[in-house]
């Protein structure tokens, strides 16, 4: 189908904007959040938690900063510990927390955001080891945050759904933490770039093939570790035993395919998932869900898809 129309105006927008032309009536993203912050009932706490210890890199990692979102509720709570996108280079707790912020409320969970270490000052793994250093402290201190240890899910998107898809990896292969869900949003699964939907969307989407060459240098500049499963899901021999998955992808994004595909791969390992591509859509819509319609159904699914994978959990962990 065609490109969404407000996608389409989305990226007319971005490129005025990128001309040094001003946008007629912008709401600046402060008034947005003050504006998101006045409407919802919720505790927001910033804090540092300790980093991995015993690193590939062979010295302590240092601590990470996590941004805490605890809606009203009786405890305790399910939780979601969230990893923000931006090609393990750019991204930190701010450019995601409004978006933390509708999730804890809409579905009604704790949500803990990780501002892992990040490209090329801290290459691979080193995003890797601090996401599943955050996910187990979380799961060690679920009677602190009143958490509910059954109905614990990762979650991310672009780089940060990398992140997520590997954490859930690594906690069925080390047996812990025990991980209910993962919440997958236009992930990279794969370091192959052939595919059709680079291909096709190559250019005039906002992500180019390009930039996520740039990015895939800067993380994981040996281009033999790019292979690893720790840095492309897609390539782990065995998918088996990993928790039930919401993979969303969108029509006009050059990592449509590798989603789909990793969504693929689960379902033949036996893991319910639920794949949704959003027609007409770019990369990063879910960010423009002030603007997009679309990206607010993808806003109201994640959070019912979210919803339903913690009741099923509380039901299965009785």
């Amino acid at each position: 189908m065609p490109i969404d129309p407000q996608a389409q105006r989305s990226l007319d927008r971005l490129a005025a904007q990128a001309a040094g032309s001003p946008v007629a009536g912008e709401v600046t993203v402060d008034a947005l959040r003050k504006n998101a912050r006045a409407r919802r009932v919720m505790e927001v706490v910033d804090r540092v938690i300790p980093g991995p210890f015993g690193s590939t890199q062979g010295r302590p990692a240092g601590e990470i900063p996590v941004r805490i979102f605890t809606p009203a509720g009786e405890k305790p709570l399910p939780a979601l510990v969230y990893f923000h996108g931006g090609g393990w280079v750019t991204g930190d707790l701010d450019t995601t927390d409004l978006r933390c912020r509708i999730l804890a409320e809409w579905a009604g969970c704790v949500v803990v955001s990780v501002d892992y270490r990040m490209a090329p000052e801290h290459r691979f793994p080193a995003a890797v080891e601090d996401s599943y250093a955050a996910t187990c402290w979380v799961a060690d201190h679920t009677g602190e945050l009143g958490v509910d240890a059954r109905r614990l899910a990762v979650g991310g998107d672009s780089a940060g759904g990398n992140l997520a898809a590997v954490v859930a990896i690594l906690a069925r292969d080390k047996g812990m933490p025990t991980i209910a869900f993962q919440y997958l949003v236009y992930p990279v699964t794969d370091c192959d770039l052939r595919r059709a939907s680079y291909i096709e969307n190559d250019e005039g989407y906002g992500l180019s093939a390009a930039t996520m060459r740039w990015y895939w240098a800067q993380y994981v500049p040996n281009e033999a570790d790019r292979t690893n499963p720790l840095a492309s899901p897609l390539r782990a021999p065995d998918l088996r035993g990993l928790p039930p998955a919401f993979v969303i992808t969108a029509e006009y994004d050059p990592l449509r395919d590798e989603g789909e595909a990793y969504a693929q791969r689960l379902r033949e390992a036996g893991v319910p998932v639920q794949l949704k591509r959003y027609s007409g859509l770019i990369h990063g819509f879910l960010g423009q869900a002030g603007e997009l319609d679309q990206g607010k159904i993808a806003t109201i699914d994640s959070a019912t898809a979210l919803r339903e994978a913690f009741t099923l959990a509380a039901v299965i962990g009785k």
